[in-house]
């Protein structure tokens, strides 16, 4: 029904995650209505965006020199670590301007159902991070899941040696939930990170 032409860039659109058949096709489509210097720029972002940028030699975020920004920042340096299971989370710490230390982003996090164990995501590179610099606390913020927990206590299990703080975010109900709509595991989290009314 549609010229190859389209019919090629529809099927790449859906490449793209949470894209269906309808919005690859509004996508296209607003690819015709932009002139040819807009769709030019738009496809050399595309590629450069695939040749430059890369993991941080350090802590893994993405960046397009050989060390990041955050980890050549020596101000950031204060004992604190987060540790995350994706570069995206990196990037939503830093737009709340309140972390100021540094990071390391692991690939993913450990899933033996799945086949995905410590050495498939990085964890030894962390490990010998660990080891080599200094710091006084390691924060863990995966998501919750059986997944992100286990990955958390096989990185405390061996640490465990280190004069290290291991920590969590906290997490629990969210503002304006209705309770018989939260799940169990986010109640169970709440209520075991309970905090005193003051």
């Amino acid at each position: 029904m549609y010229p190859s032409s389209i019919k090629n860039l529809i099927e790449s659109f859906k490449y793209l995650p949470g894209i269906g058949q309808k919005t690859a096709e509004r996508m296209a489509f607003s690819i015709l209505e932009l002139d040819e210097d807009q769709v030019n720029s738009f496809a050399d972002n595309m590629k450069l965006v695939k040749e430059k940028v890369h993991k941080c030699s350090v802590c893994n975020n993405l960046t397009e020199e050989d060390v990041c920004s955050i980890c050549s920042d020596k101000d950031r340096h204060n004992g604190s670590l987060v540790v995350v299971d994706d570069p995206k989370t990196v990037f939503v710490f830093e737009n709340l301007h309140i972390f100021k230390g540094t990071y390391h982003v692991l690939d993913g996090l450990i899933s033996p159902i799945d086949g995905v164990n410590p050495e498939d995501v990085g964890i030894y590179k962390l490990v010998e991070r660990v080891k080599n610099e200094k710091f006084s606390e390691i924060i863990f913020a995966f998501k919750p899941s059986i997944e992100g927990e286990t990955t958390a206590l096989y990185i405390k299990r061996v640490l465990s040696g280190l004069d290290i703080k291991f920590s969590r975010l906290a997490s629990g109900v969210p503002m304006g939930a209705d309770m018989e709509y939260v799940d169990s595991l986010t109640l169970e989290r709440a209520l075991s990170d309970r905090k005193e009314l003051e």
